[in-house]
């Protein structure tokens, strides 16, 4: 294999792959530790994969520079060694037997190569359940609910996002036991059937990561086992996760009689003023509600004491009722909307969050005990 490239063209392409290698060798195969260079006529292509998450970023190369192969050579390398090279730089690689030669202006380096036979692929059928959204509108999805996925729990669904289609509206959900995260987007579809799917925790990020605040679209493939995404510069494909989410549509229905509204910005510095009092993971304030007013109170380990009073829109009689504050920060930094509403049924079920007006996802969360 040899091919010659300039240095930006090939830096943006492999940025695109490398989120997905694990920096800590770890438990990992070597080869994990690589990415697949393919050149095929006048196109490259950059792969990499954890075995869960497979990147794949393309690219057009000047044909005269070009002698076809594939080779597998340390990701983190090679990414420091484009990084440091001058802005218009030429770069050419030339492969023999089990080394790769990168040459710019006067630097050489030589990298040790892996066998291509090795590296493992996800390039299997992945399913015919097809929809396109924008990738703006992906992103806010992702973002309005991602935060809540669980990262280790020992029921695994719940460490990732379901994603489901159906009724012309793509629906994203994550909870972690405690609280729960719901966002909606609208598409253009017409297969009544739907489908629900569980993105793990990983494929969600590196999802994440691809999207921008871009109007164009990006193409979702779906299927029992896999999900792909493709845009014009990377393809994302992620197994999926087997196990029964929770009815999230019963979470999230269940309403109260306890109402109360608040300037989002004004509660949200409220409680990051209540949250900066702790040094722990215990993270408990409590909310003392009563007509018109809202009093916000919390008591850490060392016995050191916050208490705020709020004016807030209210007319419910007397409640208290604890919360972890960081997941009601969470929340508050994930609604768009001036104004937020909380409501309650009683000290001992969950609260449901959102803005007013529609905008953003809507948020539950557990009580604590305090």
């Amino acid at each position: 294999m040899r091919f010659t490239i300039l240095r930006e063209t090939f830096l943006k392409p492999l940025r695109a792959v490398s989120g997905v290698v694990e920096r800590k060798h770890t438990q990992l195969s070597p080869i994990l530790m690589n990415v697949l260079i393919r050149v095929e006529g006048d196109r490259f292509s950059l792969t990499t994969t954890d075995q869960e998450v497979e990147l794949v970023s393309e690219g057009h190369l000047e044909a005269s520079a070009v002698e076809p192969g594939a080779v597998t050579v340390p990701v983190r390398k090679l990414m420091d060694i484009c990084k440091t090279l001058p802005e218009g730089e030429d770069i050419s690689f030339v492969e023999e037997k089990d080394r790769v030669t990168v040459r710019a202006g006067r630097s050489r380096f030589t990298l040790s190569t892996l066998p291509v036979m090795d590296f493992p692929s996800l390039n299997e059928q992945i399913g015919s359940f097809e929809f396109s959204v924008s990738k703006r509108e992906l992103k806010t999805l992702i973002e309005q609910t991602c935060f809540a996925m669980a990262e280790q729990d020992v029921r695994y669904y719940l460490n990732g996002m379901l994603l489901e289609v159906k009724n012309d509206y793509v629906y994203g959900v994550a909870a972690d036991g405690h609280r729960l995260a719901f966002g909606k987007t609208a598409i253009s579809f017409v297969d009544k059937e739907g489908i629900r799917v569980i993105i793990p925790r990983k494929g969600v990020l590196e999802l994440q990561r691809i999207l921008e605040d871009s109007d164009e679209e990006i193409k979702i493939i779906l299927g029992n086992n896999h999900i792909r995404a493709i845009t014009k510069e990377v393809q994302l494909t992620s197994k999926l996760l087997d196990g029964r989410f929770p009815d999230y549509e019963r979470i999230v229905a269940k309403g109260g009689d306890k109402v109360f509204t608040s300037r989002r910005e004004v509660l949200k510095e409220s409680f990051q003023r209540a949250a900066a009092l702790f040094s722990d993971r215990f993270r408990g304030v409590r909310l003392k509600l009563t007509d018109g007013c809202l009093k916000i109170l919390a008591t850490t380990s060392e016995q050191d004491e916050v208490e705020e009073d709020l004016e807030i829109e209210y007319a419910g009689g007397e409640l208290e009722i604890g919360f972890n504050v960081k997941y009601l920060i969470d929340f508050l930094n994930a609604i768009p909307a001036e104004t937020v509403q909380f409501t309650f049924s009683d000290a001992n079920s969950s609260a449901r969050v959102e803005g007013i007006g529609g905008e953003g996802g809507i948020y539950v969360i557990m009580p604590m005990r305090i």
